[in-house]
């Protein structure tokens, strides 16, 4: 494209109104982009339906109000009950639950339009349920997000000017910009999308009762990457291999750190050498299936042995625990498979079935014989469910 559009409408069979190639070429990470008539009949949840998710002791929910004449916001945590809601009146307030797509499937579907993108860089899908005025304030994320409308209609703000002003106001509990200057003002009707890159400043402020699907790409820091890798590099060492000194000589000032001294400090870190592929595979699968997840699986009480899943997937198909990330890389001619920080050999062909299935017929699995094995210790670990 000669010029990069902020604003596009969807066409047929392309609901980013040009093809993902485009998309990821000239917007991801770089620009925003509304994009007007994504997705057709957006109402994968009903409000009833969020509202009750949040009284879930499980859920991640949040509850912010809004004073408008005092410039005040409040912040409360779920789960919360039905008197919490009805106390709200039909102004100024939002609610946001994390992970639905955990809880709901209509919901999960959402993210199947977003298969251009890795799915263990995918998060969550947050739904949000607003009144009229109801908001978050004008604030910045550090990561790529998709909002989405649903039921009726939200003013979106954004600041898209080269590094803006990012000071934080210190008299509320949300990270809310102290200066909020808009480039670009626009109301999104329902099925319409915005695309928001890392550190774009934005505002969202409903317009009358409404819902918004935000998809959250969240990306870990580098001090996340470094501090999970030296753990991971530093788990198979023993506590008696210590820095030594045996070659030790006499200095002329024992308070000098010598050369000597620094050779061996080298040397007591040999994991810190340049780190080779197969290495660096290991840990970063392992981590990316384990960052930020809220719950872990729990696994059954019943273990299944491998012959008695075998017997079963000829009448029983599995599905997967929506809480477990799941990747996988190549190794040589095979495969690894990371679930959920874990990691296990599989062929490549297994490793994309278990990786980009949420659900598996019994008698596909039964295809690959030799893994049921691995099939029996996911079902085992919790990561996937017996279903007829």
């Amino acid at each position: 494209m000669a010029a990069w559009p902020i604003e596009v409408r969807a066409r047929a069979r392309q609901f980013l109104g040009m093809s993902p190639a485009q998309f990821l070429r000239g917007y991801w990470q770089k620009r925003p982009l509304l994009i007007r008539g994504a997705f057709a009949n957006p109402e994968w949840i009903a409000p009833n339906d969020l509202a009750g998710l949040a009284c879930e002791e499980l859920a991640l929910s949040r509850l912010v109000q809004r004073d408008p004449e005092r410039d005040r916001w409040t912040l409360h945590s779920g789960p919360f009950s039905d008197r919490d809601f009805a106390k709200l009146g039909n102004k100024n307030w939002t609610l946001l639950v994390q992970d639905v797509d955990k809880w709901d499937m209509d919901v999960a579907s959402i993210l199947d339009a977003f298969a251009f993108v890795p799915s263990w860089r995918i998060d969550d899908v947050m739904v949000s349920y607003a009144e009229d005025g109801g908001g978050v304030g004008a604030h910045v994320d550090q990561y790529d997000v998709f909002l989405i409308q649903g039921i009726g209609r939200r003013r979106w703000r954004i600041d898209t000017r080269i590094n803006p002003n990012q000071e934080f106001r210190e008299d509320v509990e949300l990270k809310l910009l102290k200066q909020f200057d808009p480039s670009h003002d626009w109301t999104l009707e329902p099925g319409d999308a915005l695309y928001l890159p890392p550190g774009i400043a934005h505002e969202g402020t409903a317009i009358g009762e409404c819902m918004t699907y935000s998809i959250g790409m969240r990306a870990p820091s580098r001090a996340e990457l470094t501090l999970d890798f030296a753990e991971f590099l530093t788990e198979p060492l023993r506590d008696d291999e210590r820095y030594a000194d045996a070659d030790l000589t006499l200095t002329g000032d024992s308070h000098e750190i010598s050369r000597a001294a620094l050779n061996r400090v080298r040397a007591a870190m040999p994991a810190f050498a340049p780190i080779d592929d197969d290495t660096l595979t290991m840990w970063f699968g392992a981590f990316i299936t384990r960052y930020r997840s809220a719950h872990e699986a729990v696994p059954n009480t019943k273990p299944i042995s491998a012959a008695g899943l075998a017997t079963k997937l000829a009448t029983y198909s599995v599905s997967r625990n929506p809480w477990s990330r799941m990747a996988w890389a190549r190794s040589g001619k095979t495969a690894r498979l990371f679930v959920a920080g874990d990691s296990f050999p599989a062929s490549t062909i297994v490793a994309r079935l278990v990786a980009g299935s949420r659900e598996i017929d019994g008698k596909t699995l039964l295809k690959h014989s030799r893994s049921i094995p691995l099939f029996a210790d996911l079902v085992n670990r919790g990561h996937w469910t017996l279903f007829r």
